[in-house]
């Protein structure tokens, strides 16, 4: 994308278009055919560059410099992205009540910074009718969690995320028999809504779920029995690609669409870059934890920052020369930029829970081609490699004035 989102600008100066307004002209759309040869499905990129060309004030007139030697240039980018999994990329998952009526989640899906196990404890907490607070995913363990494919592709929160949901709609399924019994109801007649299970007809006639995680003593003897629901998925319909020709149906089950817009302002002196604002618009499908999730793009941000401004690793003879962080440069705070996210959801994914796709890697994509666009925008200058430094930015504007 660094690559191809800075040639969408060259072409569209070249045409003399909007740079945003050409990407919208040549966005994909429903149904149209991709490079592997397969339909297009859940387009919506033009949402996200609709979305940020009004949140960004694009046709706006853009901030003022902060010294006469500074000057100020916008720039747009795009992404799209599939998870990265063959087709039968498993997740399996258990759901187990406890005798207090607290419920643990077993999944072998890592925790690595995504907040995937709060939303893997809200899909299982909404489908079970419980709180959230009820509900604790485990600290995974491959010598008693069940099997998942690879903590990896953006796919946790769908993936894993199906699993926890099958395994708790079985749990459901045990708890609404057991409370049929009970109320001397069909289980279609029972609802569980806040740990309580009642006839749907009769709210008021309440039975707290934890009186019947472990089973319920009848006059005639005892029903159910310890709750615990498993569930497991793989992608249904994933197609793969022809080794041959790279092409194929659907080798993707998704794709998450994004756009960011950078304001940047740059020192003619110094060739310092500072990233002001960062407007950025994603389609996820259907957002979760909506402040988890915008927390998560604002990571991705700071992380394509960070690929954007300062991080290049040295090498000599194939040995890191910059092998800590006194040489190897990360954002910091005092870089982070101003941050407008917007989440979308207008494509919900038909298997995903609840309509979920994937959030993760995207959020990081556009951020570096955003900035180098915002550059040429400023001061007429294209840099091909990455990092853009202040000193490559000072050797473009001295090689432009020579000429």
């Amino acid at each position: 994308h660094w690559g191809i989102e800075q040639q969408m600008d060259i072409l569209a100066a070249r045409l003399n278009i909007d740079p945003l307004e050409f990407r919208r002209i040549n966005a994909i759309r429903e149904g149209r055919l991709t490079g592997y040869g397969g339909p297009m499905h859940g387009a919506t990129l033009v949402d996200t560059l609709d979305a940020v060309k009004v949140k960004s004030g694009w046709l706006q007139p853009k901030p003022t410099p902060s010294a006469p030697h500074k000057v100020v240039g916008r720039g747009v980018a795009c992404m799209y992205k599939a998870p990265s999994m063959p087709p039968n990329a498993q997740s399996s998952a258990i759901v187990k009540f406890n005798e207090d009526g607290t419920v643990h989640i077993l999944t072998t899906a890592m925790e690595i910074g995504q907040g995937s196990l709060t939303a893997l404890a809200q899909i299982a907490a909404e489908e079970l009718g419980i709180p959230v607070g009820q509900v604790q995913v485990l600290q995974p363990d491959t010598d008693y969690s069940p099997f998942e494919w690879q903590t990896a592709a953006s796919r946790i929160s769908y993936s894993a995320g199906n699993a926890v949901l099958r395994a708790a709609q079985d749990a459901k399924r045990q708890l609404l028999t057991v409370a049929a019994q009970i109320f001397g109801v069909d289980s279609s007649a029972v609802s569980i809504e806040d740990g309580f299970a009642f006839p749907t007809y009769e709210p008021g006639r309440k039975l707290p779920v934890a009186d019947m995680a472990m089973g319920y003593l009848l006059p005639h003897g005892a029903i159910g029995g310890p709750v615990i629901g498993r569930g497991s998925f793989i992608p249904a319909g994933i197609t793969g690609l022809d080794e041959e020709t790279g092409q194929g149906e659907r080798p993707a089950v998704f794709y998450t669409f994004g756009t960011q817009v950078a304001d940047i302002e740059v020192d003619t002196q110094t060739g310092e870059i500072k990233v002001l604002k960062v407007t950025a618009a994603y389609e996820v499908g259907k957002v979760i934890n909506p402040e988890m999730c915008k927390a998560q793009v604002q990571g991705g941000i700071v992380q394509g920052l960070g690929s954007a401004l300062y991080e290049k690793l040295v090498l000599e003879k194939g040995v890191p020369r910059n092998s800590d962080f006194v040489d190897y440069k990360i954002p910091v705070a005092t870089d982070t930029p101003e941050m407008d996210i917007t989440l979308l959801e207008t494509s919900p994914q038909p298997d995903g829970p609840f309509g979920v796709k994937g959030i993760a890697e995207p959020t990081m994509v556009p951020t570096a081609p955003a900035i180098a666009n915002a550059l040429y925008d400023a001061l007429g200058i294209r840099i091909m490699d990455l990092p853009l430094t202040a000193e490559k930015v000072l050797a473009a504007l001295r090689d432009k004035n020579k000429d």
